[in-house]
């Protein structure tokens, strides 16, 4: 049986909807609920990240729990960079700490694409980890939603 559920904003996006898009993507991988954020992405979807190619919501969610139990501490933040029909492209940095207590910083870039119900069918991600000293992080708002006054990648120079 098909998922016929929508996922607002729906395409094609205008620059306000992608946007909003992004936004409601970093809310929900900021809330670390594997269960959550699988929702956003089609029965089917299929991701590459890094080396992993996790198809369908199943593998998401699971791919998820193996990283948020990894990365612990997880603070995230997208900005868009493009927008076309049912595409989107962005940018984001993530900080996060490993269980000895070393933190990095993750920055990259995602593409997706929606179908249309607005549900993300594929998620292609390229990233890169830069170990940063405790000192150096730059996000410190309390784990869950980024505070809307906190600064985005470009106020951070990121």
């Amino acid at each position: 049986m098909p998922d016929t559920s929508t996922r607002p904003p729906l395409p094609p996006f205008t620059r306000e909807t992608a946007i909003q898009k992004v936004r409601l993507a970093e809310d929900a991988w900021n809330s670390r609920d594997p269960e959550k954020v699988s929702l956003a992405y089609t029965v089917n979807s299929m991701w590459r990240n890094r080396a992993e190619f996790p198809h369908g919501r199943e593998e998401i969610v699971a791919f998820l729990r193996r990283k948020w139990s990894r990365e612990l501490d997880y603070r995230l933040i997208k900005e868009l960079w493009a927008f076309d029909g049912n595409r989107i492209a962005v940018r984001f940095a993530y900080e996060f700490h490993d269980d000895a207590g070393n933190w990095f910083r993750s920055y990259g870039n995602e593409n997706w694409e929606f179908d249309d119900h607005g549900l993300m069918q594929r998620r292609i991600a390229s990233i890169n980890d830069l170990p940063i000293a405790e000192a150096d992080r730059k996000y410190h708002w309390p784990l869950g939603r980024r505070p809307d006054d906190h600064p985005g990648l470009s106020e951070l120079g990121l």
